[in-house]
């Protein structure tokens, strides 16, 4: 099917979702569940200062903090209570995204990749995605077109992921281009403008597929590198591709962290029970008004999970 029509079928099914009965009985449960809303760039700012007007006219944003203060104490959210979060340090979040979220004072949480602020090196993923583009091979993702290449990186043993973008790099005619990235300098314009940095490990595994001296390195050096840029430790954390991990939560204990987040497509309660495994709705800037009301609503993500969504 060609991307216009699939895009079209797609806004037609969700003006049908935003206007199904059972939307106002969702949106009704909805009052008394935390949206905790995952971006990664902001790609359509025009969308997006129009999704965060929407906020703050009809939701109750609330910052990391908050929600630690919810979970710690017991004592849920006030309702319709929303929290903006980003992930992987897109610097349209400190060009886009700031600017709006500063006027409408919403607070929001950044998650950054701490091996990438002060280069220009792209995200590995986007460099995988490029360097097949360009000739790149290797074994392990033989015949394989990109886009399934990445998912296939993504469920390697860590080891062999970096083995294979290694071999990647070795055969490709060009390397990836270069990837403008956020500065140390910059995380702080983010904070004083009332953002919440927070760790999203050092180079962005999965967590699950590292072993045990790996994980911790990932976690440990992120954390360091933070509390230096931003004079005090980062109490936030999102798991890499939402990938939870028991032995990553261990150490976000031992190191203070008061929460972490998931990317699993679900509300959660209004005091989270598991303040280092709180779920997240996926959303886009450039995600249309009828889809962005059925996310926050959660009939988007129960539709998504009945069709076997992850």
């Amino acid at each position: 099917m060609p991307t216009t029509d699939r895009a079209a079928r797609r806004r037609t099914l969700d003006a049908l979702l935003r206007h199904s009965p059972l939307q106002p009985a969702f949106r009704v449960r909805a009052a008394r569940r935390l949206a905790v809303l995952a971006y990664h760039g902001i790609d359509d700012p025009a969308a997006f200062r129009a999704q965060m007007e929407h906020l703050a006219r009809t939701a109750h944003p609330v910052g990391p903090d908050q929600v630690a203060r919810a979970a710690e104490h017991h004592r849920p959210l006030p309702p319709r209570s929303v929290l903006v979060t980003f992930d992987d340090g897109d610097p349209t979040v400190l060009t886009h995204a700031l600017p709006i979220l500063a006027r409408l004072r919403i607070p929001a949480a950044a998650y950054v990749i701490t091996d990438l602020i002060d280069t220009d090196h792209p995200y590995w993923w986007t460099e995988a995605i490029q360097l097949i583009r360009r000739g790149g091979h290797t074994g392990a993702l033989r015949g394989l077109p990109s886009a399934a290449a990445v998912h296939r990186l993504k469920t390697l043993p860590d080891g062999e992921r970096l083995h294979a973008l290694a071999e990647l790099r070795a055969t490709a005619r060009r390397q990836a281009p270069r990837q403008r990235q956020l500065t140390a300098a910059e995380l702080r314009t983010l904070t004083d403008g009332g953002l919440t940095v927070g760790n999203h490990t050092a180079s962005h595994p999965c967590l699950d597929r590292c072993d045990d001296d790996r994980l911790d390195a990932q976690l440990v050096a992120a954390h360091d590198r933070l509390t230096t840029w931003l004079g005090r430790p980062p109490t936030t954390f999102a798991y890499p591709n939402g990938n939870h991990d028991p032995r990553a939560e261990t150490v976000l204990r031992i190191l203070g962290y008061r929460t972490a987040f998931l990317f699993d497509h679900r509300h959660t309660a209004l005091a989270p029970a598991e303040r280092l495994r709180i779920s997240r709705l996926r959303v886009n800037s450039h995600t249309g008004r009828h889809r962005f009301d059925t996310i926050l609503s959660g009939l988007h993500p129960a539709v998504h999970r009945l069709r076997g969504g992850r």
